[in-house]
């Protein structure tokens, strides 16, 4: 669910279908690219001075992340709900050539199954999990990070909705940097950013200015 994308209104869509294979293998049908194509803009910003090790791209739609992680030395675990975006990951990286260094995997985030492996970098861009489900997502995306390795959470921000960017969004789904410092928990966690920095984006043909949520975090 990578990129920053709108969403159908709420009012048109019941939440417990929002997030279903069925859904998203649907939205990707529509179109043969539904993203840019370009990595999250925070990812890069945060990632790049990092040392490449093992990453799990938590809903990594079509796969511009996990490619972009992969050029950069990374062998990345990407993980969707969405089968159809998981061929696109791996037909990107081939056209990339970092097929080798890539590997997907099917994971319904909103299920208690429990996620892949322990991870030196896991990257969670735009994933908005409904409220009953935030702490438990945050906290079962948070334990496959290894002592000492990194969790990057990035977010649309609720100011967003106040804005009238992210209408579609509700005021429920969007949250800020202290509601992920919050689930995690800082016992286990060092919080190195907890940010809501803003960045332009062009929205229907104008330019807006948008906030983010970003957390940074290392596992003591």
């Amino acid at each position: 669910m990578s990129h920053d994308h709108h969403h159908p209104n709420p009012d048109q869509i019941d939440l417990s279908e929002m997030f279903t294979q069925e859904t998203w293998d649907a939205r990707y049908a529509e179109s043969e690219r539904v993203w840019s194509g370009q990595p999250n803009p925070r990812l890069v910003e945060h990632v790049a001075g990092l040392t490449p090790g093992d990453a799990l791209d938590v809903g990594c739609g079509e796969g511009a992340d996990a490619v972009w992680l992969a050029s950069k030395g990374w062998r990345v675990t990407a993980i969707d709900v969405s089968q159809v975006a998981l061929d696109r990951v791996l037909a990107h990286a081939r056209e990339a050539g970092v097929a080798d260094q890539v590997t997907v995997q099917r994971h319904d985030l909103m299920s208690d199954a429990p996620l892949p492996g322990d991870y030196d970098l896991v990257s969670m861009q735009f994933m908005h999990p409904p409220p009953e489900l935030f702490d438990d997502v945050h906290r079962r995306v948070g334990a496959t990070v290894r002592p000492g390795g990194t969790l990057l959470v990035v977010a649309h921000h609720p100011h967003d909705v106040e804005t009238g960017v992210r209408e579609p969004h509700g005021p429920d789904l969007l949250f800020p940097p202290e509601r992920v410092v919050e689930a995690l928990g800082e016992d286990d966690w060092e919080i190195k950013v907890a940010a809501t920095p803003t960045r332009q984006q062009v929205i229907d043909g104008r330019p807006v200015t948008v906030t983010d949520t970003v957390v940074l975090a290392v596992r003591r």
